[in-house]
């Protein structure tokens, strides 16, 4: 008996069903089943809505109004804050260093964590797990302390740091780091590096735990060296991680705010102000006569848009960065 003959056998043997097609039937009782499961995440979804998802709609909806913060919002102003915003000179100066600090992230933070986690990714090295601890406690560290142990330690007068550069002869003459227009700005953002480079490093350690052991030792095999494994090997693999790394640098130093808040608050004459900082002081400075809520809402925004424009515009390069380690 051929195949065919066999499965045309079969099928009239077997039972024919009238009317609609029964569709399996979900197990009894599985919403109770799981009832449990479901309710252990209503914390989450409360905090994430109240938290995160309520502001982001309400900061929509209070950028429309000239709003103090007090009772309801009645007086509609349309896009008069939006205008006032894009017209404002500080506000385009803040953002300009917001860029700067994601600049010093992307190009000075990011390669030397790769090196330093290239470095600490070898079995060879000794208390290697003691060095990454070292170099992690900076991002668990409180920013508010951080900012008061820095301003001692740059402190003009007395300072350790001016006390070192004074007795080795760098300088003549005090610098004051923190208040002088020309040194805040890049100060601070030194201290940003420095602050973040624990986190980008255990991006990158994560990154390299991905590239195969196997195809490191046919390099090795073949006669590859350090350099031509980390070139031909590590690095092609590691890349579209690495592109994910780039992303979450880039909008976490874009959004610096405790620690400008916590050391400079913005000044000397505005020279370290920040969008964050820009928002909190129409929002919170109680120089103010009143808050302007509403006109920091749309300034909010605004610095949202503006963040996914500029994320955006990396998208040809990283896609094509993409395509090329596909390759």
């Amino acid at each position: 008996m051929t195949t065919t003959e066999t499965v045309e056998r079969k099928l009239d043997q077997a039972p024919v069903r009238r009317g609609r097609t029964e569709r399996p039937r979900r197990g009894p009782g599985r919403f109770r089943k799981h009832l449990w499961s479901y309710l252990f995440l209503v914390p989450t979804v409360l905090l994430f809505g109240g938290f995160t998802i309520w502001p982001l709609i309400a900061s929509w909806v209070y950028a429309f109004f000239d709003w103090d913060g007090v009772g309801t919002p009645t007086s509609w102003v349309g896009l008069s804050n939006f205008s006032e915003v894009l017209g404002s000179a500080a506000f385009w100066r803040a953002f300009w260093h917001s860029l700067l600090f994601s600049m010093a992230a992307i190009f000075v933070e990011l390669p030397l964590a790769l090196v330093m986690a290239i470095l600490l990714n070898n079995t060879w090295l000794r208390f290697r797990n003691l060095y990454r601890l070292v170099l992690f406690l900076p991002v668990v560290a409180t920013t508010a302390v951080i900012g008061i142990v820095i301003a001692i330690l740059l402190d003009p007068a007395g300072g350790l740091v001016n006390q070192v550069l004074l007795d080795t002869g760098l300088i003549d003459q005090p610098v004051n780091f923190l208040g002088s227009t020309s040194t805040a700005l890049p100060t601070l953002m030194s201290i940003d590096v420095w602050k973040g480079f624990g986190i980008t490093l255990i991006y990158w350690l994560a990154a390299l735990q991905t590239v195969p052991k196997d195809l490191q030792e046919a390099a090795a095999i073949d006669g590859a060296g350090f350099w031509r494994s980390l070139r031909f090997v590590t690095l092609p693999v590691v890349t579209p991680i690495a592109i994910v790394i780039l992303l979450l640098v880039f909008q976490r130093s874009l959004s610096t705010f405790d620690l400008v808040r916590a050391v400079t608050e913005g000044g000397p004459d505005y020279a370290t102000d920040v969008v964050p900082t820009y928002i909190y002081r129409y929002a919170f400075d109680p120089q103010l006569q009143a808050p302007r809520y509403g006109f920091a809402s749309a300034a909010g925004v605004t610095f949202g848009v503006l963040t996914l424009v500029v994320t955006l515009l990396q998208a040809p390069f990283l896609k094509r960065r993409m395509s090329g380690s596909a390759t």
